[in-house]
């Protein structure tokens, strides 16, 4: 049976084998497959290496992780290069990693491929997806590095062939360590900001590592998410990355990105110039044979018939105004020769003229008597003359 003084501790045994193996293995470069990848809330990476025998835990600090240019995948090989450390928590040893890298450029590529056939199941290149590029913008967004070759390379470019456009630049890194993330951020804050047409998303050529950021799935689903259309300019022709898949059109560099979202300015004022003259001769022929159209139509009978029309029911009024004249003369002589000879009919039976030939009209209480029958002894009558009336008694 074991002395008392010989018997450990859990805590005790594993600081132990912790001390023996911190000492012993450091600076280790080991190479393996990544699996059970994790990215915590708190920026750590965790992942585990195995190979076809072995597996052991691994750990990337946050603050070395933002080293990393790329993100690291399941199934990518990688070598790991870092110190031996015992989580004594759990009584596990772990790699305690410093610098992480792909297993050559065949790695990365590999990697390249997993992203774009899971990105290609999502959707996200689907051609249903794909916004039309604005023919006439008016606002460019540039997201790129401030001091690359590309920058200058669209400026000139737009500059020269369509200079009254505006154009927005959103610097970011465009290599390295969180570059990737620069780059989807200017997406959003761009979409965010909604005052431009088109958003350039590019650097320069370089080598796979270099462009790495543009393979990079958070740079991928802010193309696709982005209400602007977006144009890949990264690298040179024969350069694909993830990002020239998702992005409404793919330009094969920085400057041919810059010829396809602008117009040739000087092309434009020669359309508009042929157009001019094209409109302006069309108008001229236009107006010459409605002119010669009109002088046909002045000179035909059909054209003048409705003037002769016009003329003989202008005289066939003045016909009918002088037989309304005469016949309203004759109409009003017939009236005037009838009242004169009512008059004259009217005058034969007037009182007054009765009396003038030296008749009077006895009148008995303001009424004419005309019958001598009617008057009796000591009436008091008048008697009217055509120059007055005087009072009379009935003997």
């Amino acid at each position: 049976m074991p002395v008392a003084s010989s018997i450990l501790t859990v805590s005790e045994l594993t600081r132990r084998i912790k001390g023996v193996l911190e000492r012993g293995f450091t600076n280790v470069a080991v190479q393996g497959e990544i699996s059970n990848f994790k990215q915590h809330s708190s920026g750590h990476l965790y992942f585990t290496l195995k190979d076809e025998q072995a597996q052991i835990q691994a750990v990337l600090w946050r603050s070395r992780a933002m080293n990393l240019f790329f993100t690291p995948q399941d199934g990518m090989k990688v070598v790991a290069h870092g110190n031996i450390t015992v989580y004594e928590v759990r009584g596990v040893y772990q790699i305690d990693v410093v610098r992480l890298q792909p297993l050559g450029v065949g790695e990365l590529q590999l990697a390249f491929e997993r992203l774009k056939q899971r990105l290609a199941t999502e959707g996200l290149f689907d051609a249903d997806h794909k916004k039309p590029i604005p023919e006439y913008p008016e606002r460019i967004g540039i997201v790129t590095s401030p001091t690359g070759a590309a920058i200058r390379d669209i400026v000139n470019i737009i500059s020269r062939r369509f200079p009254s456009v505006e154009l927005i630049l959103y610097p970011v890194k465009v290599q390295g360590v969180g570059s990737a993330e620069e780059i989807a951020a200017a997406i959003e804050d761009f979409n965010k900001f909604g005052k431009v047409d088109v958003i350039i998303v590019g650097r320069g050529g370089g080598s796979l590592e270099d462009l790495w950021a543009f393979n990079e799935e958070i740079v991928a689903r802010a193309i696709f998410n982005s209400r602007i259309p977006i144009v890949s300019a990264v690298g040179h022709e024969i350069d694909f990355t993830i990002a020239d898949f998702v992005a409404d059109l793919r330009a094969p560099t920085p400057s041919a990105a810059a010829e396809l979202v602008v117009p040739n300015g000087s092309e434009l004022i020669g359309i508009l110039r042929n157009f001019y003259y094209n409109s302006e001769q069309i108008v001229s022929d236009k107006l010459s044979s409605e002119r010669d159209n009109i002088r046909a139509l002045l000179g035909s009978y059909s054209f003048n018939r409705p003037f002769d029309l016009v003329r003989q029911q202008s005289q066939r009024v003045d016909d009918l105004r002088q037989t309304l004249a005469r016949t309203m003369t004759h109409r009003f002589n017939l009236v005037q020769q009838h009242t004169l000879s009512l008059d004259q009919r009217m005058a034969s039976v007037n009182p007054e003229l009765i009396l003038k030939r030296g008749y009077a009209i006895v009148m008995r209480d303001g009424e004419s008597v005309g019958s001598a029958n009617k008057l009796h002894r000591d009436d008091v009558v008048h008697v009217r003359f055509h120059d007055g009336k005087v009072p009379a008694k009935i003997q």
